[in-house]
């Protein structure tokens, strides 16, 4: 693979670049749902904000991102669900804990689940993006039916793929690698002035990134592992174990220059392996940061989804 690779890879990590099929049921009433204590939850992996009543919604940010970035989306909901903002421990201010050592997914989609368990959520759904769909994907796998259904925001389960198809982990870890070390040497705020030290030449994309709501920082060696894994993660055997339905959506371009215009049958391929088809929604104008970049129609595709 070129060494340019580095550069897409970073720029896919980051800010990557049909009808729904999904299990129906009758809607349910707020006095279906009363309001009850919750359990204190303490964790040294992940937070969890709950609002609201009714079914419930686990709202997943992916990497350098807080709960944050769900805030309008959580507005919107939580008149009719019960919503429930994880952050995962070391992004934005919160302290690493837990995570300034060892991996990041794994252990903080484990904790979801055990967050599920002890809450005694019923059937929820999980709506992750970026990275933050990687640990939807780990916590459906594990969950069984436990989980009702899924929704990852531009987020693959290979994220390599989006770039080339045929990658494997061995091709793109010496890249993952590099950027670590890259992040651990620049940290969090030099690394927005300083990327081109490492020639991640990252253009308008950088803006995007370093600039907007999505890139909120953190634990330097927090964000160091967790790009490390986002680059070398490969859910794609683990698909078929997932039984809820799963909505795919990501920024799209009708611009035949632009790679999002070209990024429809690489999300499609990368999720070819569930039990199920998944259901695709692409949204027109939209970047990485979908739910910020078009928020009327990326709420429409929530309630789509959670219909």
């Amino acid at each position: 693979m070129r060494g340019s690779l580095f550069v897409g890879m970073l720029s896919i990590a980051f800010f990557s670049a049909a009808n729904p099929v999904m299990v129906r049921a009758e809607p349910a009433t707020m006095s279906a749902f009363p309001a009850r204590p919750a359990p204190v939850f303490l964790s040294d992996r992940i937070v969890v904000e709950a609002k609201g009543r009714g079914p419930d919604v686990i709202l997943i940010p992916g990497l350098a991102s807080t709960s944050a970035v769900w805030t309008r989306t959580a507005s919107a909901l939580e008149g009719r669900y019960r919503v429930h903002l994880v952050t995962v421990r070391g992004f934005g201010d919160l302290p690493a804990e837990a995570n300034a050592n060892g991996r990041i997914s794994g252990p903080a989609a484990d904790e979801i689940r055990r967050y599920m368990d002890e809450q005694g959520l019923s059937r929820p759904a999980l709506i992750g993006h970026s990275m933050g769909g990687q640990i939807a994907l780990r916590v459906a796998a594990e969950s069984g039916s436990a989980v009702g259904r899924v929704m990852v925001v531009d987020a693959s389960p290979f994220f390599p793929s989006l770039i080339s198809p045929g990658a494997t982990v061995g091709d793109v870890e010496p890249l993952a690698r590099l950027a670590f070390q890259g992040i651990m040497l620049l940290g969090d705020q030099a690394l927005r002035t300083q990327a081109g030290s490492l020639g991640l030449d990252m253009g308008g994309a950088g803006d995007s990134l370093f600039d907007g709501l999505g890139w909120q920082g953190g634990d330097r060696r927090t964000l160091a592992q967790g790009v490390y894994e986002v680059m070398t993660t490969d859910l794609r055997s683990r698909l078929p174990s997932i039984t809820a339905p799963v909505t795919v959506v990501y920024g799209w371009s009708a611009d035949d220059r632009s790679p999002r215009g070209h990024i429809d049958g690489l999300f499609r391929g990368g999720y070819r392996s569930l039990s199920r088809p998944a259901t695709f929604e692409r949204i027109e104008g939209a970047e990485h940061m979908v739910m910020i970049d078009r928020p009327r129609q990326f709420q429409a595709a929530v309630d789509r989804f959670l219909r």
